[in-house]
């Protein structure tokens, strides 16, 4: 069951040949990255003139989705070379990209994300991640939860803060930590949830960096911050677009072979409608992520961050609804380890929560695109 596309000639060939690359996947996540790395998928979005492909978030999303549909998605994709490459291709020195984006781009290296803390949340004015100079150094010092795959990454892109002289307000700063840092812990958080990139609290004590371990300009604040944030969401939605995929792929099978009486299940339109409508709106949660890509692509921060947010919301809730339908399509065997979906029930949820709550895009539509008063 292959998607409608809207995809030009070459974007269709590496959607073909990823998913190809997908479904013969053995089972070995880190055999996959390596081969994904190999065959320049990781880096398809990174300047060429570091190893990359010279393509976009529009490519990227596209690798994500496949391999998600074909039922091996590689999560760290989202904050590797989606986060961190971007930020660095598009704000770091020259030194910087030299240093880490050949690596990202080939796979050989890996870099995670720390954004959020315990007390923060969603409320990124709350961070408390403290950043200051001592001479030519940054010192950083802080908590983060909820990071991914700090376990394999060689180095954690860090969201600190320093404090505007004259307001106190956050200025959000970017710096990269090599994770044998003195001062850098990780601790892993105990999940029930069925991945294989795990999530870890991060604990930095007086961790000092070199000056040159900032990313961008002290003062770009948002600016920068976002710049990573907006691919974040975009990928997401490729993340549950495969996975609502993969489900749907899986439910649509059974019911068309599954015979309890004189015909299969899915000649009854209680069955075939549910699956119909998952379809249709997996479908559209597609759209809005390629106008998102192609908007960011674009140089279009603005818009892009509506369309990525938008995109985000709808892609969660799609593959939710596909995910919920495709269970109780196979009934018993939805529960069932041979299918292979009781798993995505919980995994489903990620998208409606992470990076960011849907309560949290829709405050943000209902205030930015509404003009709406604001109630956060």
């Amino acid at each position: 069951m292959n998607p409608i596309t809207t995809d030009t000639p070459e974007r269709a060939d590496l959607r073909a040949a990823v998913a190809a690359l997908g479904k013969g996947h053995g089972g070995d996540i880190n055999e996959l990255w390596k081969e994904a790395g190999k065959l320049g998928y990781l880096g398809i979005n990174l300047p060429e003139e570091y190893g990359g492909g010279g393509g976009g978030i529009a490519e990227l999303s596209i690798v994500l989705e496949e391999l998600g549909a074909a039922g091996c998605p590689l999560l760290l994709l989202v904050v590797s070379p989606a986060i961190c490459g971007t930020v660095i291709s598009r704000f770091g020195t020259e030194e910087q990209k030299r240093r880490w984006l050949p690596g990202l781009a080939d796979g050989s290296v890996r870099m995670a994300f720390g954004i959020t803390e315990p007390d923060a949340g969603s409320n990124s004015h709350r961070i408390t991640t403290t950043a200051r100079r001592d001479g030519d150094d940054w010192v950083l010092t802080g908590r983060k939860v909820f990071i991914t795959g700090v376990d394999t990454a060689d180095a954690t892109l860090i969201v600190g803060r320093t404090e505007d002289a004259r307001t106190g307000k956050l200025k959000p700063c970017l710096f990269i930590v090599p994770r044998e840092t003195p001062g850098f812990a990780y601790h892993h958080i105990p999940m029930e949830l069925d991945s294989d990139e795990r999530q870890f609290e991060l604990v930095l004590d007086d961790v000092r960096l070199p000056a040159d371990a900032l990313v961008g300009d002290e003062d770009a604040g948002l600016l920068q911050l976002f710049a990573g944030l907006n691919p974040e969401r975009i990928m997401t939605a490729a993340f549950a677009l495969g996975m609502g995929r993969f489900a749907l792929a899986k439910a649509v099978d059974y019911a068309r072979t599954r015979q309890v009486w004189k015909e299969p299940i899915g000649a009854h339109q209680a069955i075939a409608h549910p699956l119909a409508q998952a379809h249709i709106e997996l479908e559209l949660a597609r759209l809005m992520t390629a106008k998102a890509a192609y908007l960011y692509d674009g140089g279009d921060d603005a818009a892009a961050g509506e369309a990525a947010n938008m995109a985000k919301y709808a892609a969660a809730e799609a593959a939710v609804k596909a995910v919920d339908q495709s269970v109780h399509t196979l009934g018993g065997n939805g529960l069932s380890a041979e299918y292979g979906l009781a798993r995505l029930i919980t995994a489903s949820r990620v998208a409606r929560i992470a990076p960011v709550s849907r309560e949290m895009i829709l405050n943000f539509i209902s205030h930015q695109t509404l003009g709406l008063p604001k109630s956060y």
